[in-house]
């Protein structure tokens, strides 16, 4: 291969992987969304945050150690702390002791160490329903911006035929065997199709920077972007019982921390038991007393050493009845989250109901749409022969081209909207295309 064919060859590579990247589907656009999405990376934040705070039942019960120290000055009237005995005297005294505890049996830590167990698992599906939702966003404005895409598009190729109309009749104007009116007419008709042009194309720039904008993903040129028509759908079946769309997910785990909740609040009039252990010392010395006989101070931490382990049971017998209505309290939230469920499968499955009957609608119409399309066609057809042997007025012959595109783009984009459906009915059923 020699040096020209090398560039040549590099250059065609460029251009191909130049013209891949500008080409974006909806699967795409989703996982970049998805990975800049700054609403979604706070979301992960706060599962993170919530799987720290959690704490295992093993934490819970692990033993608390404290270290206590004090000092102080009696004067006057004293307790003498060798002799037990009230004296006159001013005294220092030293206290020290270790203490720890430790609960074997406590309910309600039991209840809120579970309740912690579905707070991680709540913020896990309110991050999935943050994705849903924004998948959703992405969703609608991709299939807008690409109904205006091939609008744009078949615009263009309509401009293209009108153009070799104009040229047509100009050279028929020129020779003599039309009249400059004609020629008046086409323009004017090719004028006002360049201007639709330039109108669906500012939409369209619009929309594309509308898209990306949602994404968070600018760093591109908008104008050389195209969308891809082709979509990768995954094949769902539409048993209700299959339905896994995350909102339904949190009212259900809602509803089992108001469950667990309750057993919390239940938990604080049942019995506690908890072992203990302390070790104390403690050192004394009197004040202004230069011929008084202490110990030293290491002797009197060793020989004034207690120790004291033992078993604590703590039975709630009377708070006023604050337990019971605490209880009440929280089975209502219990109640409420319970119908919050029923109300998000009821919101769902309206929803898809109403998608159901949209694609019902647009498959019947898709028939009807190719046959007006097909009729077009042919009309146009005549009446471009019309035009051309100057039986058929420009307006005429435009009226007709208007009718052909309108029924065009009618068929495409009632194909697109059942694309469109389909994948919306996935996302809010199953969460996925």
């Amino acid at each position: 291969m020699n040096k020209i064919s090398k560039v040549a060859f590099f250059l065609l590579i460029s251009f191909f992987v130049k013209g891949q990247d500008n080409s974006w589907s909806l699967q795409k656009c989703i996982g970049i969304g998805l990975e800049n999405s700054i609403q979604i990376k706070i979301n992960l934040l706060e599962v993170k945050r919530t799987q720290k705070a959690k704490n295992s039942f093993v934490n819970e019960i692990l033993p608390t150690v404290n270290l206590f120290g004090s000092q102080s000055y009696n004067f006057g009237s004293t307790i003498d702390p060798s002799t037990n005995g009230r004296v006159s005297s001013n005294i220092q005294y030293d206290n020290f002791y270790l203490n720890a505890q430790m609960n074997l049996l406590d309910f309600n830590k039991l209840a809120n160490t579970q309740r912690d167990k579905i707070n991680i698992e709540i913020a896990k599906a309110d991050k999935e329903v943050i994705e849903n939702e924004y998948k959703l966003q992405i969703l609608e404005s991709y299939y807008q911006t690409l109904f205006t895409q091939e609008l744009l598009s078949i615009q263009k190729q309509q401009v293209i035929n009108s153009k070799n109309n104009l040229d047509r009749i100009q050279k028929e104007v020129n020779i003599g065997s039309k009249p400059k009116s004609d020629l008046y007419d086409i323009q004017f008709l090719f004028a006002k199709e360049e201007k639709q042009v330039v109108e669906t194309e500012q939409l369209y720039i619009i929309q594309k920077t509308e898209l990306f904008q949602l994404i968070n993903f600018t760093d591109l040129s908008i104008e050389e972007v195209v969308l891809e028509k082709s979509i990768t759908q995954t094949e769902h079946q539409t048993n209700s019982e299959e339905i896994n769309n995350p909102k339904i997910t949190v009212a259900k785990l809602n509803y089992d921390k108001n469950r667990k909740e309750i057993k919390a609040q239940r938990g604080l009039g049942l019995p506690t038991l908890s072992a203990f252990y302390q070790i104390s010392s403690f050192y004394y010395k009197p004040l202004n007393q230069p011929n008084s006989a202490v110990e030293s101070f290491s002797n009197q931490i060793e020989n004034n050493k207690n120790q004291q382990i033992g078993l604590q049971l703590n039975i709630p017998i009377f708070n006023g009845f604050k337990k019971n209505k605490r209880v009440s309290v929280a089975k209502i939230e219990s109640e409420k989250a319970k119908l919050v469920i029923t109300q998000e499968n009821q919101k769902i499955k309206q929803q898809v109901e109403v998608e159901k009957k949209n694609l019902y609608n647009y498959l019947q119409l898709q028939e009807k749409l190719n046959e007006v399309e097909n009729y077009a066609n042919e009309s146009f057809g005549t009446t471009q022969a019309k035009f051309t042997s100057g039986k058929a007025d420009a307006f005429s012959y435009a009226s007709s081209k208007n009718n052909l595109l309108s029924s065009e783009y009618d068929v495409l984009k009632n194909n697109l909207q059942v694309q469109f459906t389909q994948l919306k009915m996935n996302l809010i059923q199953f969460n996925q295309l």
